[in-house]
């Protein structure tokens, strides 16, 4: 029998109400790790509050007895019109990490995306969940450590791959400076006073303190031992070299569903087409790369555009509400990704914080698909969503 979720999330009304759970029950270094952005958080916070310059136009006196979320995405079929975006560390969160995540996903029906840093391996998702699952690579200097990771995916049924770009160096995060969560961390009083005032997290640190890149770490252990930090461990092995032909390369070497995550550009998403790309994460990292970059769903328009329906288009940033991907949807994207949305109902209860972020986000997208009068995802269409400017010159 799946026990029951705690009290404190089901009185979880919405991601915001998950991510106010998540502060109370992670120390605040780890809280600020996950809420934070780079620089002055400017597109951390773009990112969502872009979506408010699109407004609906519902159609009403519509037969919406039946709503269907069904969706094919990076060449697997889906129940709901988003899913999981890959995020690193997922540990850090809480001790059901990355295996939480993605058997909440598969409850769901949704795709899985595992991180190359997280703390879980390829092999044990793999035998986890038998639903859809994509992995995330980097290049690294090491090229044949980056060809082991699609060998790795092949023999373990991944069905998708991405490729993140928008890393060649690590975002200024201030945030983490101030908290000392620089892994290995450089604490101050302040902060670790906060470890002693979460005992539930510092118990299941100390019960469980694994906390390596599991998929990594047979070759460079960021964190074993501390000798290295995750920035530093992303400077000395992440490859400034990286070009187009790089990316050519690794689709091949692959052969099947292909993203690449955190193109802004028309431009990139022509050069994504042409070098064998299946699909494009439009992304700015969550904002913790490069500050004042354009949020996603304001990206969307010129990138479609320039690549009609030959690339797939997912908005990943910035979705806390299932309005939000409703209208994504209606602007062009074949699908969207979350990370933080899921990562507060992590941290808030494991996997049933995970399966409740899900439930929630499902249940608003059901809910403005039937407000609007439209009841498949795939029949979202630019006819029910506007820009503010142009909705009021049509209502004039």
């Amino acid at each position: 029998m799946k026990p029951r979720a705690p009290r404190r999330l089901s009185r979880a009304n919405n991601i915001a109400d998950l991510r106010a759970v998540a502060k109370r029950r992670l120390p605040a270094p780890i809280f600020h790790y996950l809420d934070g952005g780079a620089d002055d958080e400017i597109s951390l916070g773009r990112n969502t509050l872009a979506f408010n310059d699109y407004e609906f136009l519902p159609r009403y006196l519509r037969n919406i007895e039946s709503i269907d979320l069904k969706t094919r995405i990076l060449g697997v079929d889906v129940d709901l019109p988003f899913f999981l975006s890959p995020t690193g560390m997922s540990r850090l969160f809480h001790h059901h990490k990355e295996l939480g995540v993605a058997r909440a996903a598969s409850r769901f029906g949704t795709l899985y995306s595992l991180s190359t840093v997280g703390t879980t391996s390829i092999e044990d998702i793999a035998a986890a969940i038998p639903t859809p699952k994509m992995f995330q690579i980097y290049i690294f200097k090491d090229r044949a450590l980056t060809r082991e990771f699609v060998a790795r995916c092949k023999a373990a049924g991944f069905d998708a791959m991405c490729l993140t770009v928008d890393t060649p160096v690590a975002g200024n995060r201030e945030r983490d400076k101030v908290t000392g969560m620089l892994l290995p961390p450089k604490f101050g009083l302040r902060s670790l006073w906060s470890f002693v005032a979460h005992p539930r997290w510092s118990l299941h640190y100390l019960r469980d303190p694994d906390f390596r890149m599991a998929n990594v770490a047979h070759r460079v252990d960021a964190l074993a031992g501390g000798a290295m930090g995750l920035i530093d461990y992303i400077n000395s092995q992440f490859d400034r070299t990286v070009t187009w032909d790089d990316v050519a390369w690794i689709i091949e070497e692959w052969g099947g569903p292909f993203a690449i995550k955190g193109l802004q550009s028309a431009d990139d998403a022509r050069r994504a087409l042409d070098a064998g790309a299946t699909a494009v994460m439009i992304s700015n990292h969550g904002g913790r790369q490069l500050d004042t970059t354009p949020a996603p769903v304001d990206c969307l328009a010129s990138m479609r555009d320039a690549v009609g329906d030959k690339l797939e288009l997912i908005v990943d940033g910035g979705i806390r509400r299932g309005s939000h991907v409703v209208k994504a949807l209606a602007l062009g994207a074949d699908a969207c990704s979350i990370g933080r949305p899921y990562l507060f109902g992590l941290a808030a209860g494991g996997q049933a914080g995970v399966e409740r972020a899900l439930a929630i986000l499902k249940a608003e997208v059901e809910r403005t698909m039937a407000l609007l009068g439209v009841t498949s995802a795939q029949d979202l269409g630019a006819d029910v969503v506007k820009t503010r400017r142009l909705l009021l010159d049509h209502l004039k």
